[in-house]
């Protein structure tokens, strides 16, 4: 399992530095800042697992941080606890009530028992099937609630990207470098969500596969995905060996020990919108999305992503 990433928002830098190297100690990946602006941008660029909030802060305070993440379809789902010298019922109705967050820990506060907090906290996300082992993208029960939505909603797009070779690829590489590749493709995914979407956009993985989802609108959709496509071509060949990565292909062993000749990984990418229903239920939805996802296009003697859209 890779490590699990917090971001801990703190201004004091004595209690922030010793909340990084505590964590770190404990196989943490942490992520720190001292403002909220600096928290959201951090965010923005790679969601965490959860979220470690003070509430007094120089330019806004935890509060407004903790509300950001949850009006953010791809960090509403996220735990939040909140460390703060602030333990008057009305500061905690605020974190607890208006924000919903997860804990609410009052300074001055025993580290190990913050450990145990965070600790229930990932574990109990976990146990619901809500995050990736690997991504820490939603998964399972956050991405049917987000199909569900769609159903009611007048204007939508939804699109499945698969990872073309995967399988072949962790076979020759192993499943630790197979690992990596997921975490790129969740990576480069949130990115150009980042860049090109809004903070309606969701981004979601299936539990098994390489398989993930997004959900945008109409008018951004098209500039999403053909941006992954375009980056993904650009940027996988990173993950392979100099010899493969000059060559375009991998050798591959069939069950008779012969070999073959696999092309480098690509992504295929379905499109739906809502023109393209009506749907009635969330399986016919997600089968519907799956079905119109393309093979990959041959191209000038390469084999290039491919992105669909409609039926």
């Amino acid at each position: 399992m890779s490590k699990e990433r917090i971001l801990v928002v703190e201004d004091q830098a004595d209690i922030s530095g010793l909340l990084k190297i505590y964590f770190t100690s404990q196989g943490y990946e942490v992520m720190t800042a001292m403002r909220g602006q600096v928290a959201l941008d951090l965010v923005k660029r790679t969601p965490p697992h959860l979220a470690l909030l003070d509430v007094n802060l120089p330019d806004m305070t935890g509060y407004d941080i903790g509300k950001a993440l949850r009006a953010n379809a791809r960090t509403k789902h996220i735990p939040i606890i909140f460390l703060t010298a602030r333990g008057e019922r009305g500061d905690k109705a605020e974190g607890l009530g208006v924000v919903q967050a997860n804990d609410y820990i009052v300074k001055p506060f025993d580290i190990e028992e913050v450990h145990m907090r965070v600790r229930n906290n990932l574990a109990l996300a976990r146990e619901k099937s809500r995050t990736h082992p690997v991504t820490g993208l939603p998964t399972a029960e956050l991405i049917n609630e987000e199909l569900r939505r769609l159903l009611s909603a007048e204007v939508w797009t939804l699109a499945t990207v698969h990872i073309n070779g995967f399988d072949t690829f962790t076979q020759v590489y192993g499943s630790v470098v197979g690992e990596d590749v997921l975490k790129f493709g969740a990576l480069l995914i949130n990115e150009v969500v980042s860049e090109l979407g809004g903070q309606e956009e969701f981004i979601g993985q299936l539990v098994t596969g390489p398989d993930f989802l997004i959900t945008s609108m109409p008018e951004r959709a098209k500039a999403i995905m053909e941006r992954i496509a375009e980056r993904f071509d650009q940027e996988i060949g990173l993950h392979y060996s100099y010899p493969d990565r000059k060559r375009g292909y991998i050798l591959a062993k069939n069950a008779d020990g012969t070999e073959r000749q696999e092309p480098l990984m690509t992504v295929s990418i379905g499109v739906l919108d809502s023109n393209d229903g009506p749907f009635y239920d969330i399986r016919e939805l997600s089968e519907t999305a799956e079905s119109v996802r393309p093979l990959p296009n041959l191209q000038e003697g390469s084999v290039r992503s491919a992105v669909k859209f409609g039926r």
